[in-house]
């Protein structure tokens, strides 16, 4: 039971990381640069599937063993986007650019944690077998 509670607890947390790209599209890429040193913009497509995780995973936080593939359909793609930001501070560092890594090990810890929590998959059983 204790886990399970630490699940929903992550859950909850991951969920609301998720929807932190809600902040910046309604004050812009100026909150963005003040928050992370960055001259990036945060675009509107990246941030229209992100919001939505965050939404699935606050749902899936109530009954996480009801929602193994939620969780980990978005445990994998922060772990997957984490990859590709750090192939690209890799390319960035290769052209003199500056650029941390902070935001890589967040993205892979955020997925990595949910992952490991996974609730087990509950056997089916047969109706009338006790």
């Amino acid at each position: 039971m204790k886990k399970e509670r630490v699940t929903q607890i992550v859950l909850v947390i991951v969920g609301l990381l998720n929807l932190v790209p809600i902040y910046f599209l309604i004050y812009g890429s100026a909150a963005f640069q003040l928050a992370f040193g960055a001259e990036e913009r945060v675009r509107a497509d990246v941030s229209e599937l992100f919001i939505p995780v965050g939404v699935f995973l606050l749902i899936a936080s109530r009954r996480p063993f009801e929602h193994r593939s939620m969780i980990a359909l978005a445990a994998w793609w922060n772990i997957s986007h984490g990859s590709v930001m750090a192939i690209q501070t890799v390319e960035a560092w290769i052209h003199g650019v500056h650029r941390n890594l902070t935001d890589v090990i967040v993205f892979l810890v955020i997925g990595v944690v949910p992952l490991a929590l996974l609730p087990a998959k509950r056997e089916a059983v047969a109706p009338g077998v006790a």
